[in-house]
C-alpha cells in the first residue's frame, strides 16, 4: 500500500486502463464525493467526442479504484462531527462510514459509491441515477459566481485588496483564526455548513465548555472548510478565481479533503495554482501529466515480465515500483525508509489459505448488538472489497486462483 493520495476526475480520466491498475495499486486513493458527484454529472453531459453518456461514464468507472483506498465520509458530516466535539486529527488517513461492530471487531461493507462504479462499470445504470444526474447539472448551471464575486468586490475584496492568490488565502486565515469575536466565525461557519437547527445548540454548548476557543482551536477540521470557503469566494471578489465557468465550485471543494492526504495528485490547473496554498509543508501536489508518464513507464516496465510470471497476479510480482522515476520518488517520500527495497512478505500457501478464510469468517459474522468495542481496540477490522480478476492488461490476482467468490475479498 503506497502513499494516501486524494485524486480528481481529470487525473483519472486522463489514465489508460493499465496505468488505471498501477494507480490503484502503488497509491492508496481517497475516493472523495466530489469525484462522485462530478461522476454522477456527467451522466447528464452531451459528450462532445460523439459516444453516448453511458459510455464515457463506463469508461471512467472502469479505472475506479477497487483494490486500495477508499470512499471517504463527506466534509459537511466530518466537519459536523468536529464541532459536536467528536474530533478527528488532520493526518494522512481516510474517514470512512458504514462500520458495523461484530464480535472484537468491525466490518466495513462494501459503500454504495462503490456498488455504483461497479455496476457503471458493467453499463448498468439506475434511472434513479439519471435523475439525479440531470439535477446535479442543473445545479452546478444555476450556481452564479459572477455574482458572488460583484457582492465580495462590494465589501472591499478587490483585485486591488488582493494581487495574488497568496493575498488571497492569508485574508481567508486572517478571518477564520481571529480572535475577536470567535462566535461570530462560528455562527459564520454553521450557517455555511447548513448545520440542521437540532444541532446547533449542542455545538454552542460544546464550544461554550472548552473555554470559548477560537475556531481552529476548538474545530480544526470545520476551521479549514471555513478557510476553503473564504478563499474562494475572496479570490471571486478579487478576480483571482473567474466566475465564468460553474465548475470551479465543484473543483475547489475537492480541497476540502487535502488534510487527509499525503498527495493531492490533479489535472486541472485551478488545482495547480490554488492547492500548495493549503497543503502542508509534508504533503505535496503531484501534476496530473506526470504521475501519468510515471505509471505508464511502471506498466512498460512490468509488461517486460514473462506471459507466466505475469499469471501471478501483481502483488505477486510487483511488491514496489521499479526505481528511477515519480511513483518511486513519491515511496520514498511517503512511506518507511527503506521500504521500497525491502524484499516481499511471503507466507506459507498453507498459513496464508488459514488467514483468507479466517478474514472471510469474520467478515460473515452477524452485526453485534450494542456500539461495539473503541475502533483503536478493535481486535480484527475487515473492509470488503470487490476486485476483478483481471483489469486492462492485468491480473489482478492469480490466473489460477480457486475460490467459490473469486472477486469478492476481504482486508
Amino acid at each position: 500500500m503506497g502513499p494516501i493520495t486524494l485524486f480528481d476526475k481529470s487525473f483519472l480520466q486522463s489514465l489508460s486502463a493499465d496505468e488505471a491498475v498501477w494507480f490503484d495499486h502503488f497509491f492508496m486513493p481517497i475516493v472523495c464525493p466530489v469525484f462522485y458527484v462530478e461522476t454522477l454529472g456527467d451522466l447528464a453531459k452531451t459528450p462532445t467526442d460523439g459516444r453516448a453518456a453511458e459510455e464515457v461514464v463506463k469508461d471512467l468507472a472502469n479505472k475506479f479504484p477497487e483494490w486500495a483506498g477508499s470512499p471517504c465520509v463527506s466534509h459537511g458530516e466530518i466537519a459536523l462531527s468536529d464541532l459536536l466535539g467528536q474530533h478527528i486529527a488532520l493526518r494522512p488517513q481516510i474517514p470512512r462510514q458504514g462500520a458495523r461492530p461484530v464480535q472484537s471487531g468491525y466490518v466495513f461493507d462494501r459503500t454504495p459509491e462503490e456498488e455504483a462504479f461497479s455496476r457503471w462499470n458493467a453499463g448498468q445504470f439506475a434511472e434513479v441515477e439519471k435523475i439525479i444526474a440531470q439535477f446535479w447539472r442543473k445545479t452546478l448551471g444555476e450556481l452564479d459566481l459572477n455574482a458572488v464575486g460583484k457582492e465580495m468586490r462590494s465589501i472591499g475584496f478587490t483585485p486591488k485588496a488582493c494581487a495574488t492568490l497568496q493575498d488571497v488565502k492569508n485574508l481567508a486565515d486572517t478571518l477564520v483564526h481571529g480572535t475577536v469575536n470567535p462566535y461570530a466565525r462560528l455562527a459564520l461557519l454553521i450557517q455555511f455548513l447548513h448545520v440542521p437547527q437540532q444541532y446547533q445548540a449542542g455545538i454552542a454548548q460544546a464550544w461554550q465548555s472548552e473555554g470559548k476557543k477560537t475556531l481552529p482551536e476548538f474545530a480544526p477540521y470545520a476551521a479549514h472548510c471555513l478557510t476553503v470557503e473564504m478563499f474562494f469566494q475572496i479570490a471571486l471578489g478579487a478576480g483571482r478565481i473567474g466566475g465564468e465557468r460553474p465548475s470551479n465550485r465543484t473543483d475547489i471543494a475537492y480541497l476540502f479533503y487535502l488534510p487527509f492526504a499525503h498527495m493531492f495528485v490533479s489535472s486541472d490547473k485551478l488545482h495547480r495554482n490554488t492547492a500548495p496554498l493549503f497543503l502542508r509543508p509534508n504533503q505535496s501536489f503531484v501534476w496530473g501529466p506526470d504521475l501519468k508518464a510515471a505509471l505508464k513507464i511502471c506498466n512498460e516496465h512490468f509488461l517486460k515480465l514473462p506471459e507466466s510470471e505475469r499469471e501471478k497476479g501483481i502483488s505477486a510480482i510487483a511488491h514496489a515500483p521499479p526505481a528511477g522515476n515519480l511513483v518511486a520518488d513519491l515511496w520514498d517520500k511517503f512511506l518507511r525508509k527503506g521500504y521500497r527495497d525491502e524484499p516481499a512478505v511471503k507466507m506459507d500457501p498453507h498459513k496464508e489459505r488459514e488467514l483468507v478464510n479466517k478474514l472471510k469468517a469474520f467478515s460473515k459474522q452477524p452485526t453485534a448488538s450494542g456500539p461495539g468495542v473503541p475502533m483503536d481496540k478493535a481486535e480484527m477490522i475487515s473492509v470488503r472489497r470487490q476486485v476483478r480478476r483481471r483489469r486492462g492488461s492485468w491480473w489482478q490476482v492469480p490466473k489460477d486462483l480457486k475460490d467459490d467468490d473469486p472477486e469478492e475479498t476481504a482486508a
